[in-house]
């Protein structure tokens, strides 16, 4: 099982990946966004910003405690998010198998699957 740090890591990881997109390709992709990935096993969600600049202002939170409205919204297992990050898990797999949720629009789905 992995832990809020392995996730916290993770994240990291996705940012890098984002951030190592040219600059102008992040700007035709990304519109800034709220983003709360949630991992029900951890108990934990951690919330952030997403813009041309990455992924911003990284907090967790106990899933008791609420939360801000999020434009998008992410269900994933602890150990599933790391596999993610590590390319381990294809991600639309990941989707077919309802190992990921993703509660966003159309719109921003295509966007993110054309930046990551």
């Amino acid at each position: 099982m992995s832990s809020i740090d392995a996730c916290l890591d993770g994240i990291a990881r996705t940012n890098e990946r984002i951030l190592a997109r040219p600059e102008a390709e992040r700007r035709e992709h990304i519109r800034e966004r709220t983003i709360s990935v949630i991992v029900p096993d951890l108990g934990t969600a951690f919330d952030m910003r997403l813009t041309v600049d990455g992924l911003t202002d990284i907090v967790h939170r106990p899933l008791t405690s609420p939360g801000g409205p999020a434009q998008v919204k992410v269900t994933v297992s602890g150990d599933d998010l790391v596999a993610l990050a590590e390319d381990r898990l294809d991600p639309a797999k990941a989707l077919v198998s309802r190992r990921l949720k993703v509660n966003a629009s159309v719109g921003d789905l295509l966007r993110m699957h054309r930046l990551l």
